[in-house]
């Protein structure tokens, strides 16, 4: 709650529960949004945060629905097809704040980047990432527009990710858990890399797998976004 107040987000009302605010940080808050409170439960409180030992303070944020062409210039994104997993949504969007990028797109459908354990795992980058979700093909057209290098990833390519630096503002493309990157959605990259296997396993999770490509791609220098 304190990184969506923090940047900025609409806050419709306060729901806490009493024996559970044990931190003056937690009690700020509160106090910040008089008028706007409403005392719960701890059962109830419990259910809505479908967590052991919640906070005892819960906000409820109007979403953001940000669109392509509402996008201001960016170097260094990330999109995923029809991802399953809210975990790994949200270690993906925790990761990106970590390494300094900027957006993420969730393409085709896929897990609600709003689901709950998607807010938990990304420890409060949910409210400072723009999240756009869009049909692959629009998102293809208007990343060849901004000069994206769109960079995907297969456990089957035969370019090891270590050996490529990216040529200007790059797109890390991942696809679904279970499918990974369809035929034609690979045909649309400029370039594929892959994790090399060293033991028996055949992949990595997905979460994992993104933390490493993009410790990766972010230590090279930011090229300037096309104008």
């Amino acid at each position: 709650m304190g990184e969506a107040v923090a940047a900025g987000w609409k806050i419709e009302a306060i729901l806490y529960e009493p024996a559970g605010l044990k931190s003056q940080f937690a009690l700020d808050l509160l106090s910040g949004f008089a008028g706007r409170q409403e005392q719960v439960s701890a059962d109830i409180l419990n259910y809505l945060c479908a967590k052991e030992n919640p906070t005892g303070i819960v906000a409820i944020v109007h979403g953001r629905s940000p669109q392509l062409h509402e996008l201001g210039r960016l170097n260094r994104c990330v999109a995923v097809v029809q991802p399953q997993d809210p975990g790994n949504v949200g270690t993906i969007l925790r990761t990106m704040d970590a390494v300094g990028c900027q957006a993420l797109f969730i393409l085709n459908g896929g897990v609600d980047p709003y689901h709950p354990t998607v807010v938990r795992a990304a420890m409060g980058a949910t409210f400072w990432l723009p999240i756009i979700r869009a049909g692959f093909e629009p998102f293809c057209e208007w990343s060849r527009l901004q000069g994206f290098q769109l960079i995907g990833t297969s456990a089957h390519a035969s370019q090891d990710y270590r050996g490529l630096q990216p040529t200007g503002p790059w797109m890390l493309l991942f696809g679904s858990e279970q499918k990974g990157l369809t035929v034609e959605e690979l045909q649309a990259c400029d370039v594929v890399v892959s994790l090399p296997m060293h033991g028996r396993t055949r992949s990595l999770n997905l979460g994992v797998a993104a933390g490493v490509f993009l410790y990766h791609f972010a230590s090279f220098p930011a090229s300037p976004a096309a104008p």
